[in-house]
């Protein structure tokens, strides 16, 4: 078997890297020490690691493999976000972005190369999906994500390219890898899962009392505007969609449930929509982040004025709903997810 069928270590759980270990002979104290390393220090380089026995050294290089991604671009905006272009082993790409905050570093993961979806205000979808990432391919963007930011990341929010709960059974693990305390120890607290509205992918979280935290992508109070906007609606209707989150909160014990809504101009932004959205939302714990379109070229779509984003956003408040519009970042390196690998793309389309 060549290397590049081995398994890579940075996907493997601490118990399997435990496990690893005791059938090389090694002690516990080894397995703790590439754990740490993979997982603390951000190095997945067997060979770097001090004090391990020769034999685990073989073993490891005879049963998995290192894996690093490259970095085909980087860019930082004015605000101090950044955006990475990673190439995975097969030269495919991703994005992941850092987004910089008070007294905290937040980490965007992408999930999928592209995305099925097909949400109509999404640059990512034009593309389609490619395929689905890997857990290693995961873990691989946190640690290229903390060996670029000055500041340790504190948040990992699953919402950048793909959907997440297309790719479930990787999502689930990366989720676990990066929960767990003898792992990447991030708080399930800090770990966010968006979703596009796959009902079926929220009760698995139920069932499997998935360790982070629900964010759905509502975007429309209407299933007519929602078909249009996000076509999986017509598979799984808002009021489908809407029971499923009631009963991930009470599953939960009423954790809170955030709920984003991107704001286009003409389509969903109006005081009728926002009058809907209340209804949608009576009795639900949960908060409401408004995220203002973002106008990128060639899209349908028009960003709302500041008095519609203001209007809609003190509807919601005055009926008793945290609402939040979430500042735009990076605006000058980016207007969408999936725009950077698009002009990379177009810039070795120009070069050939």
């Amino acid at each position: 078997m060549s290397e590049n069928h081995l398994p890579p270590i940075i996907g493997m759980t601490h118990a399997e890297i435990v496990d690893l270990c005791r059938l090389a002979g090694a002690k516990p104290v080894h397995a703790e020490r590439i754990v740490a390393s993979i997982f603390r220090r951000y190095n997945s380089d067997i060979d770097a690691i001090p004090d391990l026995p020769v034999v685990l050294r073989h073993y490891l290089a005879g049963h998995t493999s290192i894996f690093e991604p490259g970095c085909s671009a980087l860019q930082q905006a004015e605000d101090g976000t950044r955006k990475l272009l990673l190439k995975m082993p097969d030269g495919k790409e991703v994005e992941t972005v850092l987004i910089q905050g008070p007294g905290r570093l937040t980490q965007c993961i992408s999930t999928q190369v592209g995305c099925a979806v097909g949400c109509s205000f999404c640059l990512t979808a034009t593309a389609g999906l490619t395929r689905n990432l890997t857990t290693a391919e995961m873990v691989a963007q946190v640690m290229a994500g903390q060996r670029v930011g000055e500041r340790r990341v504190r948040n990992l929010v699953l919402m950048g390219m793909g959907e997440p709960l297309h790719n479930y059974d990787a999502v689930a693990r990366f989720v676990h890898i990066a929960s767990d305390p003898k792992g990447m120890a991030f708080s399930p607290n800090r770990i966010t899962l968006s979703t596009s509205g796959m009902v079926p992918g929220i009760y698995r979280m139920i069932e499997e009392k998935l360790p982070c935290n629900l964010a759905v992508s509502l975007n429309a109070t209407t299933d007519a505007v929602r078909d249009r906007v996000i076509p999986i609606n017509r598979k799984y209707p808002i009021k489908a969609l809407m029971q499923a989150v009631r009963d991930y909160i009470s599953a939960r014990g009423n954790k809170r449930v955030l709920m984003e809504y991107v704001l286009l101009a003409g389509v969903n932004d109006s005081i009728e929509d926002a009058g809907r959205l209340i209804e949608l939302l009576v009795g639900m714990e949960c908060t409401v982040n408004l995220l203002p379109f973002n106008v990128y070229p060639g899209s349908a779509f028009e960003s709302p004025s500041d008095a519609a984003v203001s209007a809609f956003r003190s509807a919601l408040v005055e009926a008793g709903i945290i609402a939040v519009v979430r500042e735009s970042r990076g605006r000058d390196i980016s207007a969408a997810c999936g725009q950077l690998k698009t002009e990379v793309a177009k810039r070795r389309g120009a070069v050939a």
